[in-house]
């Protein structure tokens, strides 16, 4: 079964996520603030962590850095707060996806089911292109030899790209294939801004935007 760890600290909230994700057939741990959320994540084997970012003890942000320096786990935050320079921190500490308040939960769940499906994909070992190299096995990235930190959104993403590369892929392609929900769901600089993060972090010029299109993997790659 898979775990999810929910921190929320709305109590109706959290309860009605948590009777929603446990119905899809989820074991649900919730957490009401981040000391407790940490005692969980640290005795547990979490799939999926949901995170408000407003929380009693601190922020939810630091917690989700926490989280990301020891573990791959999907990481969902939940927050009030929509600005861009918001969005753009919560994938700065590994997110994987940002849903603002208010949201329906039916949302919430198809997105958590979309990230639990990948754990379950069989797909290539390695895809190689200019310096490179994933290990989809694994779930990593080396430029040179050396490891790239991306989460597990930025590496779906990567994948995505390199598996359809010198192929243009608009936004609404990638969203499905990357979010796995229409685009309706997801605010509208998702796409952009984890594009701009890949492209720092893998330092490479090979993602290309084409103007009103969307955008493509310009190096060759090989499968291994």
């Amino acid at each position: 079964m898979k775990t999810i760890l929910l921190l929320e600290d709305d109590e109706n909230l959290n309860k009605g996520i948590h009777l929603k994700l446990s119905k899809e057939g989820y074991q649900v741990f919730s957490a009401y603030t981040i000391r407790e959320a940490k005692v969980i994540f640290e005795r547990e084997v979490i799939h999926l962590v949901i995170s408000d970012i407003t929380l009693p003890d601190g922020s939810g942000l630091t917690f989700g850095e926490m989280v990301r320096k020891t573990s791959n786990v999907f990481l969902i935050y939940l927050t009030a707060m929509d600005q861009e320079i918001d969005i753009v921190n919560g994938y700065d500490t590994g997110a994987d996806d940002y849903i603002t308040k208010p949201f329906s939960v039916n949302i919430l769940i198809s997105k958590v089911n979309a990230f639990m499906r990948r754990l379950n994909e069989k797909e290539e070992e390695f895809l190689l292109s200019e310096e490179i190299e994933v290990s989809i096995k694994e779930m990593q990235v080396k430029k040179a030899g050396v490891l790239i930190s991306l989460s597990k959104t930025e590496l779906h993403l990567l994948v995505y790209l390199l598996e359809n590369a010198g192929h243009i892929l608009s936004k609404e392609n990638i969203l499905d294939n990357v979010w796995g929900v229409d685009g309706q769901f997801v605010d509208d600089n998702t796409v952009t801004v984890n594009i701009s993060r890949l492209k720092n972090k893998l330092e490479t010029e090979c993602i290309a935007n084409v103007r009103g299109l969307g955008y493509l993997w310009t190096g060759k790659v090989r499968k291994r």
